[in-house]
């Protein structure tokens, strides 16, 4: 992306997750900047302006008049997400829709038909850019344990799950035979997205444990209500190839038939004791190499806001056919069709085999 110009965006909507977008543009400018937000009513609008210092807008038609972005976001609730994608397509402006695209599996198949041919659709899934799994990534396709045969995922929901099992695995649009069971059990759950809430009292908290077999590897899913926030619940994350295995940040792998060796993703982590760069990312290594470089040091963000700023500035250089596409919609509908699988085996109590869909191509 060209350094001398920020990447410049719209956004549709105003809630939780779309302050997210706006944050990060407020804290680079140098990389971002916002065209203007759509919100539903003048009231929110006028909030947005004043805390935001943009433009706000009734409609996408009006937003896109008064400025062209080179993007827009869509972040809406899950039954609007189509409708809005849809509607910014019309306008020939590429998007940069909300996980998940469309709320069932209906609605992904609809929204395919109707967008899927335009190439102008992106999906906001950042779980693979985030530090941790990007230098996981990177040691996987350097075919330092082999190759991949399963992957364990327990740290985030659904769709979120899966994108990095498919990906680790690189099971790419494979079928899914998904059998998925929970289990609830008493836990403290004192923290959320709304705070600190004084309450230690155990409350029953159910744990979805998920199998995906694809022809190339099988997938574990394993996930707690409110897992992202609650402390008492660590992530983990367990990849298993033919010469080893990374089990967090440590990676075992064979060197020779008598030599099984242990090294470590080790990070540079800045503005700890008395080093006075201030607290950034700096790197991860594997081995004495960089397989992660933090790209926006000075901004001191945090690992999701890493993820979700590459995503938007390779957004960015995406559109500016600088770089290749951040998150296809296919990759998007295909993680949300498997999410989806876990929760009717959880219903109906059988195994759910996904079917190949118009997107896997």
């Amino acid at each position: 992306m060209s350094a001398a110009r920020p990447g410049r965006f719209g956004v549709v909507g105003s809630g939780w997750r779309s302050e997210f977008f706006l944050r990060l543009a407020e804290a680079l400018p140098e990389r971002l900047s916002v065209s203007g937000v759509v919100t539903r009513t003048a009231a929110r609008g006028a909030e947005v302006e004043a805390r935001w210092g943009v433009p706000a807008y009734r409609s996408v038609a009006d937003m896109l008049a008064a400025e062209r972005p080179e993007y827009v976001i869509a972040s809406v609730p899950w039954p609007v997400t189509p409708g809005a994608t849809e509607e910014i397509v019309r306008h020939g402006v590429p998007v940069l829709a909300e996980t998940p695209p469309a709320p069932d599996a209906d609605g992904l198949r609809d929204l395919w038909a109707a967008v899927g041919d335009s190439g102008l659709v992106q999906v906001a899934e950042q779980y693979l850019l985030m530090p941790g799994h990007a230098a996981r990534l990177a040691v996987l396709r350097d075919g330092v344990i082999g190759r991949v045969t399963s992957v364990q995922v327990s740290s985030t929901h659904l769709y979120h799950a899966v994108s990095l099992i498919r990906h680790m695995l690189g099971a790419g649009f494979e079928d899914a035979a998904v059998h998925a069971r929970s289990f609830t059990a008493p836990l403290a759950d004192p923290l959320s997205k709304d705070g600190w809430s004084g309450d230690a009292t155990p409350q029953d908290r159910a744990t979805t444990i998920a199998t995906l077999a694809f022809a190339s590897g099988t997938g574990l899913y394993d996930f707690t209500d409110n897992q992202w926030w609650n402390p008492l619940r660590a992530r983990r994350i367990v990849v298993r190839g033919a010469l080893g295995e990374i089990v967090d940040d440590r990676v075992v792998r064979l060197v020779d038939p008598r030599t099984p060796v242990e090294s470590r993703l080790v990070r540079r982590q800045t503005g700890m004791d008395l080093n006075l760069e201030g607290f950034d990312l700096d790197h991860i290594a594997f081995d004495g190499r960089v397989v992660y470089r933090n790209e926006y040091q000075g901004a001191r963000f945090s690992e999701d806001d890493l993820a979700v700023v590459d995503l938007l500035c390779r957004m960015t250089a995406w559109c500016r056919g600088e770089g290749p596409e951040p998150y296809p919609l296919a990759d998007g509908c295909q993680d949300h069709l498997i999410g989806l699988a876990i929760d009717e085996s959880l219903r109906t109590g059988t195994t759910v085999t996904t079917g190949r869909e118009a997107w896997a191509r």
